[in-house]
């Protein structure tokens, strides 16, 4: 028991310490958009119910990106929850905003274990999934860090970035939300993109 939490708050503490080093990443200079940082892409892959998804659909309307994975202990569904929360306190503003959740386990994540997982989160959230090259082609437009990291039982965890993307209306890339950050600032960031 005590070595099943100590492996938790390790696993906890490197997404922590991945999800900073992902946020400085992103806030370095870059030379493709404004403010200097080029991100961000089409997202085609498969949803939670089998269909074919491609963030075209989105045109016109503002919309979250999130990279996780369904066996995360903590990170992913908090986040997951902290943006349903932020959405439900802004109210019909953010009806049109829609959060995609990006598989960066897509050998475990198939279509059934997204849908089942997803079940748990608003209705307002694409679970996302695709064979290991369509997950790497989203990822590298998002300059997404993801690892697979073995552990003691056989298994493995993935460290992986761990913040939520900003995109406007036009697919652009507005600003991220990082893991650390309260309640305030969700809403308020989010209140920012829905703002256009």
């Amino acid at each position: 028991m005590v070595v099943r939490r100590l492996l938790t708050i390790l696993i906890a503490a490197v997404a922590i310490a991945a999800a900073g080093l992902g946020y400085l990443y992103l806030n370095r200079p870059g030379p493709d958009a404004p403010g200097g940082i080029a991100i961000g892409g089409p997202i085609r892959l498969t949803d939670q119910n089998g269909a074919k998804f491609d963030s075209a659909s989105l045109a016109g309307k503002p919309y979250g990106v999130f990279f996780g994975y369904t066996h995360c202990p903590d990170v992913c569904p908090t986040t997951l929850s902290d943006i349903a929360q932020a959405t439900d306190a802004i109210g019909d503003k953010a009806k049109d905003f829609t959060t995609l959740f990006v598989t960066i386990d897509p050998e475990r994540d198939t279509v059934p274990v997204m849908k089942d997982y997803m079940s748990n989160f608003t209705a307002k959230a694409v679970g996302l999934t695709g064979t290991p090259d369509e997950v790497a082609t989203a990822a590298k437009a998002f300059r997404v860090y993801y690892k697979k990291v073995p552990t003691s039982d056989g298994g493995y965890s993935m460290d992986h970035t761990a913040v939520l993307y900003l995109m406007g209306r036009h697919g652009e890339f507005r600003g991220v939300v990082s893991y650390a950050e309260d309640h305030d600032a969700y809403v308020q960031k989010i209140k920012d993109v829905l703002g256009d």
